[in-house]
């Protein structure tokens, strides 16, 4: 194979109570990456959509994990990398993950596939590096691995797939922008003994519940008594929208990510229609522009589309 073209999909990170080790992966909306193969050891970067994204990859979000891969690998080739956008960047659905992601992934495919899914999400991280500042994997992970991933450890790194039951998500993209590294710069240093044990067992529970296929376990675990109580104030209407949303049913959520998407999970789709509904008139009624979806769990990850 000398081209490849790859849909690399959204990701929803931490799951409101797994701040940087759970993530989830979603069916829409997804970006395109074309990769060709280039025979000398460079990468160069295009954007179709009109984004601004850098063209120096050492400052991309894709280019910058291709960079790491190639440091691996002794032989002169490089890529070059076309990224069309469908998620939006500062959205909170893993807009920077899904380049990085999908990177990898189509470059490993151009390789024959001589690294595995966890290699890929190591050089992955490096391009969540360049979007905030820190290495994390709780949505390149999911975007490379498909359904729910555990990160258990970073360094060194220990990913585990957690199975799922199936699961409607609907999200609410308010048109407003929060930068990830923004969104980290108000979190608290320090956290309360009693808050940890209790976002502990929201996380084990939440974990759980996946496994078993409990949704009122899983309902019951999606609580966040650290990180949403501070991000919260970043985003309008954020009280309103998840209150009315599991009045109508929804088993719970939360922000998407770092904001400001707010997300919410329902067990079948009219729930998760209903909940829609709820979104759109909320920001509606406040005049603030917004984006929704209903959309499932992809338990696929990044896929082929054609290759040549």
């Amino acid at each position: 194979m000398q081209t490849i073209k790859i849909k690399a999909p959204a990701t929803i990170a931490n799951l409101v109570c797994g701040f940087d080790i759970l993530g989830l992966c979603l069916e829409e909306p997804h970006d395109i990456m074309e990769l060709r193969l280039l025979q000398e050891k460079k990468v160069i970067i295009h954007s179709s959509d009109g984004y601004q994204l850098p063209k120096d990859p050492q400052l991309n979000t894709a280019g910058a994990p291709l960079i790491e891969m190639l440091k691996s690998i002794n032989e002169e080739i490089g890529f070059e990398v076309t990224i069309h956008k469908n998620i939006k960047p500062g959205s909170g659905l893993g807009s920077s993950a899904a380049s990085a992601a999908g990177a990898v992934v189509a470059a490993n495919h151009l390789l024959g596939n001589r690294f595995t899914n966890q290699e890929l999400v190591g050089f992955a991280m490096f391009g969540e590096k360049v979007a905030s500042g820190v290495k994390h994997a709780d949505n390149v992970a999911p975007c490379i691995m498909g359904g729910v991933t555990l990160i258990r450890s970073i360094f060194p790194l220990d990913i585990i797939p957690i199975a799922a039951p199936r699961l409607f998500i609907t999200v609410v993209h308010p048109q407003i922008e929060v930068k990830t590294a923004d969104a980290r710069q108000i979190l608290r240093k320090e956290v309360l003994l009693k808050d940890a044990i209790k976002q502990w067992g929201n996380i084990a529970g939440l974990v759980a519940g996946l496994l078993q296929s409990d949704y009122s376990l899983i309902s019951r675990s999606l609580e966040d008594v650290i990180i949403e109580p501070v991000r919260r104030v970043l985003i309008p209407g954020f009280d309103v929208v998840k209150k009315s949303c599991i009045d109508v049913g929804a088993l719970g959520g939360g922000i998407s990510g770092s904001g400001p998407s707010l997300f919410m999970l329902s067990k079948d789709i009219n729930t998760a229609e209903e909940v829609e509904i709820i979104m759109k008139e909320v920001y509606t009624k406040m005049g603030l522009e917004h984006k929704t979806f209903v959309t499932t769990l992809n338990t696929g990850g990044c896929t082929i589309l054609e290759s040549k």
